[in-house]
């Protein structure tokens, strides 16, 4: 399954991935279903402004991540 949605967050706050106190993104897909994202698959997209952008998640059909790519 594919999955579109954008995402912006802040550099400060990807800090709690790092401090432990934070595992998952939430984000809501174009089509509005509320996705928990674990956040290590977004750690190629952090820059100093924050992680800021158009993806795709791809998931298996079990629900299993592939990939995430910044559309």
């Amino acid at each position: 399954m594919q999955f579109y949605f954008s995402c912006y967050v802040r550099y400060d706050d990807f800090l709690a991935y790092y401090q432990g106190a934070v595992n998952k993104v939430e984000v809501t897909d174009n089509a509005g279903r509320v996705l928990h994202i674990n956040a290590k698959y977004f750690k190629p997209y952090l820059t100093r402004d924050g992680i800021r952008g158009h993806f795709c998640l791809q998931t298996d059909s079990n629900g299993n991540f592939i990939s995430l790519t910044q559309v």
